[in-house]
């Protein structure tokens, strides 16, 4: 098998879709299978020992951060005659993904594609959602040519099929349980940010309106006076957010540039539970790491992480924006280290079950199948 993967975001860009189509290159290559990348130049100066086909890019104008590609398309047609995939996965709906159909089509390659992230929710957030149909036209109009749709959880793929989808399989997501353990030491952490506050409360993700950071500011303001002056909250990451938020945020909260690899899982590993107020989320990588590294979440019961977190049994699954909800369960699992500990203990042994070999082995036989339907011509039912 050879499989040309196309993506608007690629490595060393940190993103989810970014790192898990990192990973999926780093499986392919130890199972000695063939792939070609094809994602536009970052602006990061970060080294990637990986080989990549990049195309021109500018900044994205509704998010600096991420780039928008110029890509090619004669000599990105060239490029992928040459390597004569057996199949191609676009990752991405946007002009890295456009040009991708459009030589997929062209050279009569087998085409899947993936969707990751909840553009219909994110609208709102840059005040946009009277754009949420015309979103949709153009988002059954972009897969339509797809023979199977990935997506990365239940909830998803639901909101796609009540959409008039069709095609839809789980892709679900995994996690480096020999990188994010509870095992690290957590004095580390504690000595490296001057933290000497008994408790610490930690976010991690893109700082942008969608991801409703800004709950996290009012959280710290609203716990009660026994709590409140113990907690240290450590916000992680960066986007067009920080700013604002910093100026608005209290002697409480330490904002850390992105982390990656050991540096974050320590940070997993050292603080006493993981916030996430986002709804926007269609699986929530982020916060299976910190359930890996033994640190009980809680977060908005909406989305992917859902199906991550198992309320009352490794974390609590809260009413999106109910500030009521979310302070009684931190209060909760604060004033109680033995429930944090239960907590924390399951958190790490949900982990240990999603492998993610397991789940790519899994996607080369949904690859095989729908080459196998390409090359007889035949009906594959789901």
């Amino acid at each position: 098998m050879r499989i040309a993967l196309i993506s608007d975001t690629f490595s060393p860009e940190i993103n989810g879709v970014a790192k898990t189509l990192e990973r999926f290159t780093y499986y392919l290559s130890r199972q000695r299978i063939d792939y070609e990348v094809f994602a536009p130049e970052s602006s990061s100066r970060t080294f990637s020992p990986l080989s990549i086909n990049h195309s021109l890019s500018i900044p994205f104008f509704l998010y600096p951060q991420c780039r928008f590609a110029l890509p090619n398309v004669i000599k990105m047609k060239k490029k992928i005659k040459e390597f004569n995939p057996t199949i191609m996965h676009v990752a991405t709906p946007f002009s890295m993904g456009l040009s991708g159909i459009h030589v997929a089509k062209k050279l009569s390659i087998p085409l899947v594609g993936s969707h990751h992230t909840d553009f219909e929710h994110y609208l709102p957030s840059y005040k946009l959602g009277h754009l949420s149909p015309l979103l949709w036209r153009y988002m059954k109009w972009f897969y339509e040519p797809f023979e199977e749709i990935f997506v990365p959880s239940l909830e998803t793929k639901k909101q796609l099929l009540n959409q008039g989808f069709k095609s839809i399989s789980i892709w679900s997501r995994g996690v480096d349980h020999h990188l994010f353990h509870p095992y690290y030491d957590k004095f580390d952490i504690r000595i490296k940010y001057n933290i000497k506050k008994p408790y610490i409360l930690t976010y991690v993700g893109r700082l942008s309106p969608e991801k409703n950071v800004a709950f996290l500011l009012k959280l710290s303001r609203l716990l009660p006076d026994h709590l409140r002056h113990q907690v240290q909250w450590l916000i992680v990451g960066g986007g067009p957010s920080k700013e604002a938020l910093q100026q608005e945020a209290g002697e409480s909260i330490t904002f850390i540039d992105f982390l990656e690899h050991e540096h974050l899982a320590k940070l997993y590993a050292a603080s006493d539970l993981f916030i996430f107020p986002s709804e926007t989320e269609t699986f929530g990588n982020v916060v299976l790491e910190a359930l890996s590294c033994g640190t009980p979440v809680i977060a908005a019961n909406a989305g992917g992480v859902k199906h991550i977190v198992s309320n009352e049994k490794n974390g609590y699954l809260c009413t999106p924006n109910s500030l009521e909800e979310f302070i009684e369960s931190i209060c909760t699992l604060l004033e109680s280290s033995q429930l944090r500990l239960r907590f924390g203990d399951a958190a790490r042994r949900y982990a240990l079950t999603q492998s993610w070999d397991s789940i790519f082995d899994q996607l080369l036989l949904r690859y095989e199948a729908v080459t196998t339907k390409s090359n007889n011509g035949l009906e594959f039912v789901q």
